[in-house]
């Protein structure tokens, strides 16, 4: 895995990084990017024969995979069925991000649990990955902290580091000099001055990555003990990396840099040598990151000949869900129903949903108007725009269960009356509930992007009784759904880039 000068390929993918001054800046005095073969590094991946486990706290971290396996349940035979698929990466849909802190920690103590145990049966050697938001929000440091006590419960060595690689170049995440940045119009925000850095539940007021450790863990970890991985040596190729890696030990975090995705593969590539001398890691990553771990290049989004071909057409149109309440997805649909005015639009109003007393009969109507309207044309499911929060953030996570759960009862009421040619979820928590409990999809494949950030998968299993899945050879549901990024300030409309074969 050889470095060498930036290929026209990078200058491609860091072009939009320096149309601001702002960028120039932070950038001026760093070296070029570094050239670094996937091949070879997904070849290495291969005779090693480890296979990634990557808990996703949403279902938005396979945005950038493809031809992967993919589990919304965590017995132990789910993940003799997710290894024998013989793949170098399984991801596992927690919807952890949902959430309280306690059932977070059990819920990342069954999969370990489970894993670890199907892949000693099997015989595998495994990697454990906390995925998570580039936008810094999740359960951390509680979600790596459980993993770490699982890997010694099983007998395995501990971590000798915790890895942190929030950035993801191609929605304009980047970090640099261990300063996490938005990238809007070329322009590089602190993410602590985002909209996300305010989220009710997951809120923080450092962009320093090794600040945010600090913060996030109370003091526990002070940021003075954090291993930074910066730009200037990470552009000095994969042995200088590699020379920092193994001198950390006893689970020390380390925070790296990228503004590129080649930054990614050379700390991937780094990893890979030095866990192969015997070194130990633990993952908390967003979605490029587990890719360039195992060497697999980016999949060009997929056609709708390549999504619909392995099932009958439908005689209805299509059912998109959006529970997101972020501002940029409130944006985003404006833009949406503005340009495309044929769209019905239906609103689960959230403040009946949280009236017992009207909850029902509100979400009956819901069902009832979408799945006529299915008939004409496709069909917008939204809840309303208002965010509801709570006097704490428990009580926020409790409000955010109830919504959810009233638009899991929505997509399974409409595709009892009415199942829809196709279903399109908006936001990370609502695409995993919509494909886990809404369609009941147990086992999957990742087909690969149908748009940049929009994950499209079909199910291979659906639930068959308390002790296991009824399995497929043909996929039986076609699932998209996640949260596209934005590098700029203008709102995407979603339907208007969809294939016309597939609208």
């Amino acid at each position: 895995m050889t470095g060498g000068l930036a290929t026209s390929t990078i200058d491609e993918q860091i072009r939009y990084l320096t149309s601001d001054e702002t960028l120039k800046e932070l950038l001026a005095d760093v070296p070029p990017p570094v050239s670094i073969d996937a091949g070879e590094l997904a070849e290495s991946v291969r005779r090693a024969g480890r296979v990634l486990v990557v808990l996703d706290d949403d279902p938005t971290g396979t945005q950038s995979v493809a031809d992967l396996p993919v589990v919304t349940a965590w017995d132990v035979e789910d993940f003799r069925w997710a290894f024998a698929q013989d793949r170098p990466a399984v991801y596992v849909m927690t919807n952890s991000r949902s959430l309280d802190p306690a059932d977070a920690e059990r819920v990342n103590h069954e999969v370990a649990t489970a894993a670890l145990a199907a892949a000693a049966d099997m015989g595998l050697q495994v990697e454990l990955v906390s995925r998570s938001d580039s936008t810094l929000r999740g359960h951390y440091p509680l979600e790596t902290e459980v993993l770490a006590e699982e890997l010694v419960a099983a007998g395995q060595p501990a971590p000798d580091g915790v890895l942190l690689v929030p950035a993801f170049p191609d929605a304009g995440r980047v970090t640099i000099d261990s300063e996490h940045y938005y990238v809007v119009d070329g322009e590089a925000i602190p993410s602590a001055q985002t909209e996300f850095a305010k989220d009710a539940t997951f809120g923080y007021h450092s962009s320093n990555l090794r600040d945010y450790v600090a913060e996030k863990s109370e003091g526990r970890i002070p940021a003075d003990t954090v291993v930074a991985l910066t730009l200037a040596q990470i552009r000095r190729g994969p042995e200088a990396v590699a020379e920092i890696l193994r001198g950390v030990t006893d689970g020390v975090p380390v925070v790296v840099d990228a503004a590129v995705e080649s930054d990614l593969l050379v700390v991937a590539a780094a990893v890979e040598s030095v866990v192969a001398e015997g070194k130990s890691f633990l993952y908390r990553v967003d979605p490029p990151f587990p890719r360039t771990r195992i060497g697999q290049r980016a999949h060009a989004p997929l056609e709708a000949a390549g999504i619909f071909a392995e099932r009958p057409p439908q005689p209805r149109s299509g059912l998109i869900v959006v529970g997101s309440h972020v501002p940029t997805t409130t944006r985003q649909l404006e833009t949406l129903t503005l340009e495309h005015p044929e769209v019905t639009r239906i609103e689960i109003e959230v403040e009946q949903v949280l009236d017992p007393d009207r909850r029902d009969s509100h979400l009956r109507d819901v069902v009832d108007r979408a799945a006529a309207a299915l008939d004409h044309g496709q069909v917008i499911v939204s809840t309303t725009r208002a965010l509801r929060t709570g006097a704490s953030a428990t009580d926020s996570l409790r409000i955010a269960r109830e919504v959810s759960a009233a638009i899991i009862a929505t997509v399974q009421g409409v595709l009892a009356a009415a199942p829809p040619r196709f279903v399109i979820a908006k936001g990370g928590i609502t695409s995993s509930d919509v494909a886990t409990h809404g369609l009941g999809i147990r086992h999957a494949r990742v087909l690969g992007p149908m748009l940049p950030g929009i994950v499209c998968a079909t199910s291979t299993a659906r639930p068959a009784g308390p002790s296991g899945a009824t399995e497929s050879s043909e996929p039986d549901a076609a699932w998209c759904g996640g949260a596209a990024p934005a590098p700029t300030r203008r709102a995407q409309s979603s339907i208007a880039s969809m294939p016309s074969s597939a609208s």
